[in-house]
């Protein structure tokens, strides 16, 4: 039932990634939001195997009603480690330089450092959580248009159909066609081509290697214990070649941040590449590395930290509004926090003061978001020992958890809270 002095309004979500689907599901909750999802595939789906979040992201999931199941198909149990560094790139047996544990509390969701899910299971419980009616599939938005700065936005799709919005979300990726229009209609209005350089993704210079290895494949060691990576988050650090994480491994060219990058951003690769790729880097390295048959090459590109989420009722999220490097495994989290402070923040809308809205939720989403972008991107420079601290593991160690400080100065609940003092 539609709440007393409120009208309806009608928010549109551009991109069914985790982002947007977690914006759906939230605002479905919403009777005074007639939410849409349009998705330009014809189902939902996310490339990739595996995504992690950390306890504030799993708090948001208890407060909304989302936690039990969620805890079924996570992969980690606990087990207080945030991540173990180790330095590899050399033949003999490496050495940990650092461990990285996360503040312990009495539930199981926040001793662990970080949970675990296979990336479609993951996408799964929003998918089974999100009303019949709200998700219209193969519309890939070709541009929007919008008459008078607060007037309805008319969204044009790719297949010749449209539709009508009082709110535009762009949750379509680092490749957004929403933020990119955006951009340039902000840069045509001030006159100002400097603005131009926000509304395309960037190459961080690094090279990822990515492939599955089934558990029962690894070999135990010879005193019959598992691999360490079965049951421990590990950063696996060399010279240029970064860590491996569920066996995602990095090769970095430092002098290419920022650079164009011809070609696909995503290739399959011959075993052989890999393997070339780490022949000097220790023995447990090595035998993990030789398990994967058929790995995958991802050019690895974010964006520059964005001055503003917003224009005109057309708002960012997710990786439009903060595509990262993964080096810190905070993407998926950070998309889901944005769309639970968007989300909080409509719950309390009339149309008169939806743009105040979108104000307060870039008060406080872009420079959080923002500081984890840039923190994901020198977090990986640590790892390859290419920061200003070099191979000091000394101040290394010191240097490496508070890169990490974001996940406990705030919880998610007072950063709704004070986004919502914006609009008092």
């Amino acid at each position: 039932m539609e709440q007393p002095g409120k009208s309806v309004l009608r928010v549109a979500i551009c991109g069914g990634g985790i982002g947007g689907l977690s914006l759906a599901v939230f605002l479905s909750k919403n009777p005074a939001v007639d939410v849409k999802l349009y998705e330009a595939t014809g189902q939902f789906k996310e490339i990739g195997a595996g995504v992690m979040i950390w306890s504030r992201t799993w708090r948001i999931f208890e407060m909304m009603g989302l936690s039990d199941q969620f805890s079924k198909i996570a992969h980690a149990p606990p087990n207080g480690v945030g991540f173990d560094y180790r330095r590899s790139d050399q033949p003999t047996e490496g050495f940990r330089f650092k461990l990285v544990e996360m503040p312990s509390q009495p539930t199981w969701y926040t001793i662990v450092g970080c949970i675990r899910f296979h990336r479609a299971q993951f996408l799964d419980v929003f998918v089974h959580n999100l009303p019949e009616g709200v998700a219209n599939f193969g519309k890939r938005l070709s541009y929007y248009v919008r008459q008078q700065a607060r007037g309805p936005i008319t969204l044009h799709f790719t297949d010749g159909s449209t539709g009508e919005c009082d709110i535009l979300v762009g949750a379509d990726g680092i490749k957004s066609t929403v933020r990119e229009q955006m951009y340039h209609e902000y840069a045509l209005s001030r006159r100002d081509d400097s603005f131009l350089k926000f509304a395309q993704p960037v190459w961080t210079g690094i090279t990822a290697y990515r492939g599955l290895i089934k558990v029962g494949d690894i070999p135990r060691g010879s005193d019959g214990s598992l691999h360490r990576t079965i049951k421990t988050p590990m950063m696996y650090c060399g010279k240029d070649k970064g860590d491996i994480v569920n066996v995602v491994t990095f090769a970095s060219e430092p002098e290419g941040h920022g650079k164009p990058f011809h070609g696909e951003w995503v290739t399959m690769c011959q075993k052989q590449e890999l393997l070339d790729c780490y022949a000097e880097w220790e023995p447990e390295v090595t035998q993990l590395l030789d398990l994967i048959e058929t790995p995958s090459k991802w050019a690895i590109h974010h964006l520059q930290p964005l001055p503003f989420y917003h224009y005109c009722g057309v708002v960012l999220l997710g990786d439009s509004a903060h595509a990262m490097a993964p080096h810190q495994g905070a993407g998926a989290g950070q998309a889901i926090e944005d769309a639970f402070i968007l989300a909080g923040l409509l719950a309390t809308h009339s149309h008169s003061n939806a743009h105040k809205l979108l104000d307060a939720y870039e008060a406080v989403r872009r420079p959080a978001a923002n500081h984890v972008l840039e923190g994901s991107y020198e977090s990986g420079l640590m790892y390859e020992f290419n920061s200003k601290y070099g191979d000091d593991y000394t101040a290394l160690a010191d240097a490496i958890p508070r890169q990490w400080h974001w996940i406990d100065d705030t919880t998610v609940e007072e950063d709704l809270e004070r986004a919502r003092k914006y609009i008092q």
